[in-house]
């Protein structure tokens, strides 16, 4: 499966950001959408400096001029137009994701595939915004994506079944291991992800052990890379609680947000991203 020639990404945010690097790293031209200038400029600044990390390791196929020079970032939803795949990637928020599809679908042609970087949010759902559902799917990238290697396909009932051998041809074609899902709260990723960290967050809340000594028994115990605390950290714990929110209306009570999780986001601690959530960052 050949990659596509010209990639739209909307949002330039850290995970809209990676998506653009990994298309453009296989060589594909990519545009990024943004709400504003300056969000524009710093789009474009975050991929040009994850192109620049992964050319010192060898991992690009082009030089690095011609790969920067590849990406562009626009305010105008027209940059999207002959665009060969489009995802969107803006905050994980029903309406505000409708609102963007809808208006990427009035720019690209028919034939265009559509994606969600949604983690949660039911890829039916949003279809049932589109005029045209049937070229419509998830592909649910993980944070950090240059170096994550897992992209969750998620198809929905609508979408066109050829969909699904076009995503995992180009999941493969980002050096990248695709599984795929049927539509369903949570998908497979989220659904297993959240249920884990959410009762690591209720240990914490409960005194049970503190934040590194539960990672550590899961990294050293289960073998998991990274542990559920430091990777709420890792993917925001402002994403986790709009996950567990979205997984407890659909659900039922064993996804509802511990309160400890809820007063960490309204004082800011969000992981990483802010510098400070379960563990302290150097760097936001």
């Amino acid at each position: 499966m050949s990659m596509p020639e010209t990639v739209g990404v909307i949002g330039g945010g850290r995970m809209g950001a990676g998506i653009a690097h990994a298309f453009a790293l296989t060589g594909s031209r990519v545009v990024i959408v943004e709400r504003d200038d300056d969000a524009a400029a710093a789009a474009l600044e975050r991929v040009h400096a994850s192109l620049k990390r992964s050319a010192q390791k060898g991992f690009a196929q082009k030089s690095l001029d011609k790969m920067t020079d590849a990406v562009s970032a626009s305010t105008a939803f027209t940059a999207l137009r002959g665009s060969a795949l489009v995802v969107e990637a803006v905050f994980e928020d029903r309406p505000t994701k409708i609102d963007t599809l809808r208006q990427a679908e009035e720019i690209i042609s028919t034939g265009t595939p559509l994606a969600s970087n949604t983690s949660s949010i039911s890829i039916d759902e949003l279809a049932s915004a589109l005029e045209n559902p049937q070229r419509f799917l998830g592909l649910h990238f993980f944070n950090p994506v240059p170096t994550s290697t897992l992209v969750e396909i998620v198809i929905g009932s609508r979408t066109a079944s050829e969909l699904e051998s076009a995503a995992r041809g180009w999941v493969a074609g980002l050096g990248k291991a695709p599984v795929v899902v049927r539509d369903s709260p949570g998908f497979a990723s989220s659904r297993l992800g959240v249920a884990l960290a959410l009762e690591a967050i209720r240990m914490v809340e409960a005194g049970v052990a503190s934040a590194e000594d539960i990672d550590t028994a899961m990294e050293q115990g289960y073998r998991h890379p990274v542990g559920p605390l430091r990777t709420t950290d890792i993917v925001g714990l402002d994403v986790r609680l709009g996950i567990a929110e979205e997984l407890h209306r659909k659900l039922g009570e064993r996804f509802a947000p511990p309160e400890l999780l809820r007063k960490l986001v309204a004082d800011g601690r969000l992981g990483r991203k802010s510098g400070q959530g379960f563990y302290e960052w150097s760097e936001s």
